[in-house]
């Protein structure tokens, strides 16, 4: 599929044993690099495997990666911009929907700069219960280092400004 800036987009995030686990109704691509794509969206539905719904409450830049075990969700928050990074499988699009496999872990970086891994246990309970291979235990663990370090590092995907310019672009898309 040949992507293009302004292209609408469905998320389905997925777990080890294949069972979808959330839906996002929409994502808006606001840029196409080589390595990864920048997608925005707000108040989109968002749908969980039992069935509830809830919409997301603010503005939100996505980073999904082609070659990196890791997504970025940047909240554009009034008090400050979060960071909510999800440990996944490189995206995949298939008819019109972004799709990841997630593995459970979580980096939070808040608007202060401190961060915190969350859902170990979350993790330690699936790793045991889905059987994930010594292998894919190692993959998870190196792409948590490897967000702590990109994050510590200043990477682009955690510039501020960059986040916020990209949350115009969505707002120009959308006639915001």
């Amino acid at each position: 599929m040949k992507l293009n800036i302004g292209d609408k987009l469905q998320i389905q995030c997925y777990k080890h044993d294949k069972r979808i686990h959330r839906c996002w109704d929409e994502a808006i691509v606001l840029d196409i690099k080589k390595d990864f794509i920048v997608f925005g969206n707000e108040k989109t539905q968002v749908t969980e495997s039992q069935g509830n719904t809830w919409r997301t409450k603010e503005p939100a830049i996505m980073y999904f990666f082609k070659d990196k075990w890791y997504n970025i969700i940047v909240q554009l928050k009034k008090d400050g911009i979060t960071y909510y990074c999800n440990i996944a499988t490189p995206f995949i699009i298939e008819e019109d929907t972004i799709k990841y496999i997630d593995y459970d872990l979580d980096l939070r970086i808040f608007p202060n700069g401190s961060f915190k891994i969350l859902d170990k246990q979350e993790y330690k309970y699936h790793k045991k219960k889905m059987n994930y291979s010594a292998e894919l235990d190692m993959v998870v663990n190196e792409s948590l280092s490897e967000l702590i370090t990109n994050y510590q590092n200043g990477a682009q995907y955690f510039n501020n400004k960059i986040n916020l310019d990209y949350g115009d672009k969505y707002k120009q898309h959308c006639g915001k």
